[in-house]
């Protein structure tokens, strides 16, 4: 490597943040959305955790496991890297416990990294509030009983439900993030109701973020997905400007 290579690459990382990302360990989705609309100048550092039963259907005991799952571990291994704020990139495992459940475990990261910390949970409420969307139709590749825990989590942060969809069958971890754009977008149709302000579509390993535009563009609202929501969160906090390729009203609110 060039003594010029190496100069632009320091100045690279002292100009952003370093973003650190605890991911489930079957999720093969988050990271290119992430890397898709980080922040320029801004570098991304993964540490993928466990939790659950890979083999498993991801229900209601399965997540609320995945939530209680001790991260001292993972958090150990992310604060190598010196990350200047941390997500937690699973939904629907603080979805299954509550609001004060997920604000007490960004509390837990913060206090053990010395970062701010961001839920996709917590995201998706700081989403809908930024776009004063109240009236949610609401839409994930969850089993039932894990939706019903995520209206709750949305009624109890000040949110309507008006809808809620789902795919119609149970899928595993890896199901959900084989998912196509086309059953995505019908997705967000389904949860799509005239009393509905703005569409949620929930799941961090859901390749949602792809089909926004195209949801929005024929709803004429704004649509909030998990991944979208915590790099707004991001993007918010440190004042970054917007990249072109950031997509939803969600950003056009910064």
């Amino acid at each position: 490597m060039t003594f010029a290579l190496r100069e632009v690459r320091r100045k690279r990382t002292s100009s952003g943040i370093r973003i650190g990302v605890l991911v489930p360990f079957t999720n093969t989705n988050l990271e290119p959305d992430l890397m898709e609309i980080c922040p320029v100048n801004c570098t991304l550092h993964f540490q993928r955790t466990g939790g659950y039963d890979a083999e498993a259907v991801p229900d209601k005991d399965q997540m609320t496991q995945l939530g209680v799952f001790d991260l001292s571990h993972d958090l150990e291994m992310i604060k190598g890297a010196q990350p200047d704020v941390v997500l937690y990139g699973c939904t629907s495992a603080t979805l299954t416990h509550g609001p004060s459940f997920d604000r007490d475990l960004a509390i837990k990261i913060k206090d053990k990294t010395g970062v701010s910390t961001f839920t996709a949970a917590g995201s998706l409420v700081a989403g809908l509030k930024a776009l004063n969307a109240q009236r949610i139709g609401f839409a994930s590749p969850y089993v039932g009983n894990v939706n019903e825990k995520a209206t709750a989590f949305l009624e109890e942060s000040g949110m309507a439900v008006v809808s809620c969809a789902d795919v119609g069958r149970d899928l595993g971890c890896y199901g959900q993030g084989l998912l196509s754009l086309k059953e995505i977008y019908q997705l967000a149709m389904k949860a799509n109701d005239p009393n509905v302000e703005a569409i949620v579509l929930s799941c961090t390993d859901m390749r949602a973020m792809e089909v926004v535009k195209e949801i929005e563009k024929d709803l004429g609202k704004p649509v909030v997905t998990s991944n979208q929501a915590m790099m707004f969160c991001v993007y918010k906090t440190f004042k970054f400007p917007k990249k072109i390729n950031c997509p939803g009203y969600l950003f056009n609110s910064l």
